[in-house]
């Protein structure tokens, strides 16, 4: 067919063909798998065909494409974990969601019964997500104050949830 830039031609690669199958017998048993390293080995060759350098024994260059292809392979595989991965699918049930629902209760009426300025700066800091420094501005207080109303409010839910 053509010559590629690199001095081998598609016949010198057909012409090996016979013993790449050979070698590629030596990592995999089933035809099909060797049919596939071949390919893969062949493509990559193609693919790769200039970093061949005249003089080289082109033999032995596929041989090493081949052995390299089949151990970064084997080491994918080694590192997949076949039916590790948690399927949801697979599971018969899924967590009730009631306990959340109810933690969402509990957590609204210990928020409800902080003082009125702990409650404002938890809004602010903890479910607005506000900047100490914004929230400072907001109640035109120091931003230190907020920091310790954040601190005394969240001591305050820790008791309320875990008592």
């Amino acid at each position: 067919m053509s010559d590629r830039m690199t001095g081998f031609t598609d016949a010198e690669l057909l012409e090996n063909l016979p013993a790449l199958r050979a070698f590629a017998r030596r990592f995999h048993k089933s035809t099909i798998d060797v049919d596939d390293l071949v390919q893969e080995t062949l493509a990559k060759a193609i693919a790769h065909s200039g970093s061949y350098r005249q003089g080289t024994k082109l033999r032995s260059w596929l041989f090493t494409i081949m052995r390299n292809t089949f151990c970064t392979k084997f080491k994918v595989a080694r590192r997949e974990q076949v039916g590790e991965v948690d399927d949801c699918a697979a599971r018969a049930s899924s967590p009730p969601t009631q306990d959340w629902e109810i933690q969402g209760r509990e957590l609204e009426r210990a928020i409800t019964a902080l003082p009125d300025n702990h409650r404002v700066v938890v809004d602010l800091v903890l479910i607005q997500g506000l900047s100490y420094e914004a929230a400072a501005e907001e109640c035109d207080v120091p931003v230190g104050t907020i920091k310790s109303r954040v601190n005394r409010a969240r001591i305050q839910l820790s008791k309320a949830l875990d008592p």
